[in-house]
């Protein structure tokens, strides 16, 4: 007996008791009813797959009864039945969403074609009741493995991983610092018929050539000085499962020749050894470098990229994630309160206003970092702005917050606000503006030389005339800064300016007349 149910819908008794006859011995379960105002109410309460219903019938007819089931979103495929004389509308019928139509009289042909189109219209509604199942699902979603989200990326991104899994493709996940990559990368491995096996983790950028080396392929004794013992490598010990390459493209030259070698062959040979060596892995890599110049530059070689990225995953930064923010905000204070034994009843207004206002340049790392100090640092029942704001940023005494554009300001005017409260929220950090902004470190230097060229490129006076950086206050705004920023002057003038618009420039001397 099949699933999906099998509704007729006809006022002709000989027509609705021959083809349940025919249909329930074809094994599909069928109901009837005589009219369009009945089959709604079926299909309203009930699983149909498919519903055969009659162009003309009482109360309400098939085209009206086709428009309902659009209307209400049932998702039942309708057949239309109809007479010669009315085959026009069961093409108009088609055209507005109906599955087929068969025409009056039904005989052997006719029966025979309608036994063959009933099992794909069933297949197309077991298909799309899948997919809205797993729409519902991801819908509701606030976790996926170890991950948290339930944002429009991050639904996206556990739709792919859903569909990768699976298979055995590789997979390149790209993304910024403190997105989650490596928690993707255990999803896939999950979710994957490779779950049981190990799951090994590499950070590529924080291991030295010749370690990095013996760590994927091992080594055999007597390889190099040192080695008593022989050590297998990570493709040998992730054998049956999965291997991530975090920040891959900071692999050396050398080592990506071997590491394609190993993945086209399946095979690795071990330092100092002349065995090759059969492994079954999977690998999940990851990068938070531009592709594009890496491979223009010939830092990662093309045919590596290709053989990594059969799948490219794109991981969103937190500041594109602004629906998750108070969800992972409220998860790590729950966890973080528990581990430290506090009964944390939530955060002050302020305290969240300030969350959902910062740009969180460092992601969801930063966030987990920032909640965590604020429960450990906490003396109340609830976490304070002042618990969560970070250090730098408390002592220079600027607190992010949302940029206000007035109605009727320019297109300039708004992007000189965005760039000024973004450079002072960072304490002056040229590298974090910049990844804030979107922009390289460079327009970001040249847009705020252009502002202090626009305002008479005064740098001097602006300070001797008593306007306050809102960093001086507390003595700190350079705190947090890694050093790279534009030339001294500039910069000193930038973090000296007024919340206001630039100081106008001073109206040329006169020329004396000869």
């Amino acid at each position: 007996m099949k699933h999906a149910k099998i509704l007729i819908a006809d006022d002709e008794q000989a027509i609705t008791a021959g083809l349940s006859a025919i249909l329930s011995d074809e094994g599909y379960e069928v109901d009837i009813v005589p009219d369009g105002q009945q089959a709604l109410q079926r299909l309203t309460d009930g699983s149909y797959g498919v519903v055969l219903a009659d162009l003309k019938m009482p109360k309400v007819d098939g085209q009206a009864l086709l428009k309902e089931l659009q209307t209400r979103q049932i998702p039942t495929e309708c057949v239309i039945i109809t007479g010669q004389a009315t085959v026009d509308s069961a093409v108009q019928a088609i055209r507005e969403g109906a599955y087929d139509y068969i025409e009056k009289p039904l005989n052997a042909d006719k029966l025979n074609r309608l036994k063959a189109l009933i099992p794909k219209a069933l297949e197309k509604y077991a298909l799309q009741q899948t997919n809205r199942e797993l729409t519902s699902k991801l819908e509701g979603l606030t976790h996926y493995g170890e991950l948290t989200g339930r944002s429009e990326g991050m639904r996206a991104v556990y739709e792919v991983i859903d569909k990768v899994a699976p298979s055995t493709a590789s997979v390149l996940i790209l993304g910024e610092s403190g997105t989650g990559k490596e928690l993707v990368a255990r999803a896939i491995h999950t979710k994957s018929d490779r779950a049981k096996g190990p799951f090994f983790a590499l950070n590529c950028a924080a291991l030295p050539k010749e370690i990095l080396e013996n760590e994927l392929f091992g080594h055999e004794k007597g390889a190099f000085t040192g080695s008593t013992n022989e050590k297998p490598g990570a493709f040998e010990m992730a054998s049956g499962g999965t291997i991530f390459l975090d920040e891959v493209a900071e692999m050396p030259p050398d080592i990506q020749v071997k590491l394609l070698r190993a993945l086209e062959s399946r095979q690795v040979r071990r330092l100092g050894g002349k065995r090759e060596i059969n492994v079954d892995i999977r690998i999940v890599a990851a990068t938070n470098r531009d592709l594009q110049k890496a491979l223009a530059d010939g830092e990662l070689r093309e045919d590596l990229y290709y053989r990594l990225a059969v799948v490219e995953l794109y991981l969103p930064p937190l500041r594109e994630r602004v629906g998750d923010v108070r969800l992972l905000a409220d998860e790590f204070l729950q966890r973080f309160a528990k581990q430290n034994g506090k009964a944390l009843q939530g955060f002050e207004d302020d305290a969240m206003d300030w969350i959902l206002g910062y740009h969180w340049p460092g992601n969801v790392r930063e966030l987990k970092n920032a909640i965590e100090r604020a429960v450990i640092m906490s003396r109340g029942t609830r976490i304070s702005a002042s618990d969560v704001t970070p250090r730098h940023l408390r002592q220079s005494g600027e607190m992010p917050s949302a940029v206000t554009i007035a109605v009727g300001s320019s297109v300039a005017d708004a992007r000189r606000q965005l760039v000024l409260r973004t450079f002072a929220s960072t304490g002056g950090d040229v590298e974090r503006s910049a990844k804030t902004l979107g922009i390289s470190d460079r327009e970001l230097r040249q847009e705020i030389a252009n502002m202090l060229g626009r305002a008479g490129g005064a740098a001097a006076p602006a300070a001797s005339d008593g306007a306050e950086s809102p960093h001086d206050e507390g003595g700190g705004g350079d705190e947090g800064s890694d050093g790279a920023g534009p030339p001294a002057r500039p910069r000193s003038s930038a973090r000296g300016l007024p919340p206001g618009k630039p100081k106008p420039p001073a109206p040329p001397a006169k020329k004396k007349q000869r």
